[in-house]
């Protein structure tokens, strides 16, 4: 009988970080316990991406909550497809609402949101944030812990 983990091509292995998202490969595991009710959080403090104008690099902090259905996304899978980004131009949006739906279409979760905590580009910082739909009833959410922008202050 085959176990689960051997349908994975990163896990274990030596792994490069693939040059773009489109090529980046997210893998998915059976969720351990179907049918209960939890949430689970994955914190990118370090996100880049290149302004897709000039070739600068942006910079946030990327929250990613989701509720499984029958799946879990794979760690390192989210961890390369997310350093794909890197070498990556899109606007702040894109990124953002990309990321969660590519994530959303993989596991089809009960629920998901993301935040995308930009910082200053131009002097201003944009915050983007996309969820499935509405919060599960019952589920405990912790706030995504992330400050509004303050600049020195």
């Amino acid at each position: 009988m085959s176990h689960y983990t051997d349908a994975l091509t990163q896990l274990g292995a030596n792994t490069t970080l693939p040059q773009s998202p489109e090529e980046a490969v997210l893998e998915r595991v059976p969720n351990p316990q179907p049918g209960t009710l939890y949430t689970v959080r994955f914190t990118q403090p370090e996100f880049t991406s290149l302004c897709p104008i000039t070739g600068q690099p942006d910079f946030a902090h990327v929250v990613i909550d989701y509720v499984p259905g029958d799946w879990l996304v794979e760690s390192k899978s989210l961890k390369l497809f997310l350093g794909s980004f890197r070498n990556h131009g899109a606007f702040h949006e894109d990124c953002t609402v990309g990321i969660g739906k590519r994530i959303a279409d993989l596991l089809d979760p009960q629920w998901l949101r993301i935040g995308g905590y930009w910082y200053p580009r131009g002097g201003m910082p944009i915050d983007v944030f996309w969820q499935t739909g509405a919060v599960p009833q019952g589920l405990w959410l912790p706030d995504q812990g992330v400050p509004s922008y303050r600049g020195r202050g």
